[in-house]
């Protein structure tokens, strides 16, 4: 048989074609952004507690001041939100349209619900959800002999944490508004630090999600669907 001087074939190293390579700058972006926005709600929490201190003692000024670092950290948390939760969704929609290519059985919906499922009333409720998790599915490595497929926590962790910050933020928001004595915004107060806790949190469970989302699909990419890194 006839020795070839050509090298031996290698597992390829870059996507399948029609899949673009993921962005590691726009993940970087992501990741940023959000690690902003969880900052700013612990701020608001700090702000939070100033309120609940000075509520209990008395001084005018001193809660003259609580009030306008509590407006303060509002101010902060309306300022970087709406880029981060822009380009994160942006990040959504690619990963989810790219995985498309890769996986395209694992998809339940059409991936303008990446985008649309975050627009919808109600719908935003559920919808990012199930795209995320076919997402997942899509990036993790099918299951081989001794090794099962890879768990749906942090997905799980996320949106638990974005749906419960979400919507106890939206029922404070009425409530703080209508407070007409101390004690009513010193309880409002408390929830809203509640349900910034769990915004922070959904913000470092969605960092966690998107890096090793983005890991997964790198390996997938480069070694195929039965690619495991241990």
């Amino acid at each position: 048989m006839p020795v070839s001087s050509e090298p031996l074939p290698r597992p390829h190293t870059r996507p399948p074609g029609g899949v673009r390579p993921a962005s590691q700058v726009l993940l970087a972006v992501v990741c940023v952004l959000l690690a902003g926005m969880a900052l700013a709600d612990l701020f608001a929490v700090f702000a939070g507690l100033r309120i609940r201190t000075v509520t209990g003692t008395d001084p005018e000024r001193a809660l003259d001041g609580a009030y306008t670092l509590y407006e303060r950290a509002g101010d902060l948390q309306r300022m970087v939100t709406p880029p981060g939760v822009v380009v994160f969704v942006v990040w959504f929609f690619l990963t989810r349209r790219d995985l498309g290519v890769l996986t395209p059985d694992a998809f339940r919906h059409g991936r303008g619900w990446a985008v649309g499922g975050w627009l919808i009333p109600l719908v935003n409720l559920w919808m990012p959800y199930l795209v995320a998790v076919d997402m997942w599915g899509a990036a993790a490595p099918l299951p081989s002999e001794g090794r099962h497929r890879t768990s749906l926590w942090p997905v799980n962790l996320w949106w638990a944490l974005f749906i419960g910050g979400t919507l106890l933020g939206r029922y404070n928001g009425s409530r703080y508004a209508d407070s007409d004595s101390l004690t009513e915004v010193r309880d409002a107060v408390t929830q809203y630090m509640a349900a910034d806790l769990l915004n922070a949190g959904a913000a470092v469970a969605a960092v966690y999600v998107a890096v090793r989302l983005t890991a997964m699909r790198r390996l997938k990419e480069a070694g195929g669907p039965f690619a495991y890194a241990g």
